[in-house]
C-alpha cells in the first residue's frame, strides 16, 4: 500500500515539506561517502530556506499550546488513559520548551557562518562546488567521514527543536483521522465536507502495484480525487478504474 497525503492549507504544506527534509537528513548523515554528506548540506539549506518564513516559529507554538489546552481537558477523565496522556502533554512541553527558547528564527545561528553561506551561495549553481570555486569546501570533503559528520551534527542540531515540533504537531494531526474505505466510480471519487469542519490533512492508501496515480484536490467543502496512469512518454492519462482506496481525514 501506498500512502499520499494532501494539506489543505499552507501551514500543513509547510511542516509536510519540513518533514520530508528531515527525514532525507536523517537517511543522509549516517553515511561516510563525500556525496552523501554534500547532499545532507544541500538538504540544510533546503529546510533554511523552507523555514524562512517570520511567523513559522509563531504558528508552531500556537499549535502546540492549542493542542495540549484540549489535552489538559481530558484530565481526570475515566475514559481515558491518564499515563498516556501525561506522555503526550509531557511531550508538548518538552516540544514548546525547546522551541521558545531558541532566539530567533530556526537555523538563525547558521546565517553567521561565514563558510555555511560561502557554500550556500554557490550550491545552487551547477557544478558550482568544484574544487577551482570552492577549495575550502573540497578541502572539507576529503576529510575523514566521522569527521565531516560531527560539523554536520553540529549544524543540524541547532533546527533540532523546530524539527520535534513539527514531528509531533503532525503526529498529533495524524491521529485524528480514522480511515476508512471508500471505492472510485469511473476512476473517481468525490465527497462533500460537512459544514463546520475544518480538516488540514487527507490521508490516502491505495495498492501501489495497480501503476495507478491518485491526482488529488481539496477545499473547506469537498475532496476529490481522480486515477491517473502514466504512459509510455511521462504524461498523465485519466484512467478509468473501479479501485478501492483508504482514505482519511485529520482535523
Amino acid at each position: 500500500m501506498v500512502l499520499y497525503e494532501y494539506p489543505f492549507n499552507e501551514s500543513i504544506r509547510t511542516m509536510l515539506r519540513l518533514e520530508h527534509l528531515f527525514d532525507r537528513l536523517g537517511q543522509l548523515l549516517p553515511r561516510d561517502a563525500a556525496v552523501d554528506h554534500h547532499f545532507a548540506l544541500v538538504t540544510l539549506f533546503e529546510i533554511l530556506d523552507v523555514s524562512s518564513r517570520a511567523d513559522l516559529k509563531s504558528d508552531l507554538l500556537k499549535e502546540l499550546e492549542r493542542h495540549k489546552s484540549q489535552l489538559v481537558a481530558y484530565r481526570s477523565n475515566p475514559q481515558v488513559s491518564q499515563k498516556t496522556l501525561d506522555d503526550v502533554i509531557s511531550r508538548i512541553e518538552h516540544a514548546f520548551d525547546g522551541l521558545s527558547h531558541q532566539a530567533g528564527k530556526a537555523g538563525v545561528s547558521l546565517s553567521a557562518h561565514e563558510w555555511l553561506m560561502s557554500v550556500r551561495s554557490r550550491i545552487s549553481i551547477p557544478a558550482g562546488t568544484c574544487e577551482f570555486d570552492l577549495p575550502a569546501y573540497y578541502a572539507w570533503q576529503q576529510l575523514e567521514g566521522a569527521r565531516r559528520r560531527v560539523d554536520l551534527q553540529g549544524w543540524v542540531a541547532t533546527l533540532e527543536p523546530m524539527a520535534e515540533a513539527v514531528q509531533l504537531l503532525l503526529q498529533l494531526l495524524r491521529d485524528t483521522g480514522a480511515p476508512h474505505k471508500v471505492f472510485t466510480t469511473g476512476g473517481q471519487y468525490q465527497q462533500g465536507i460537512p459544514p463546520g469542519r475544518a480538516y488540514q490533512l487527507l490521508r490516502l492508501r491505495m495498492d501501489g502495484s495497480t501503476g495507478l496515480i491518485p491526482e488529488i484536490s481539496g477545499h473547506r467543502l469537498m475532496v476529490s480525487i481522480r486515477l491517473m496512469r502514466c504512459d509510455a512518454d511521462g504524461r498523465l492519462r485519466p484512467a478509468a478504474e473501479d479501485l478501492p482506496l483508504e482514505l482519511a481525514l485529520c482535523a
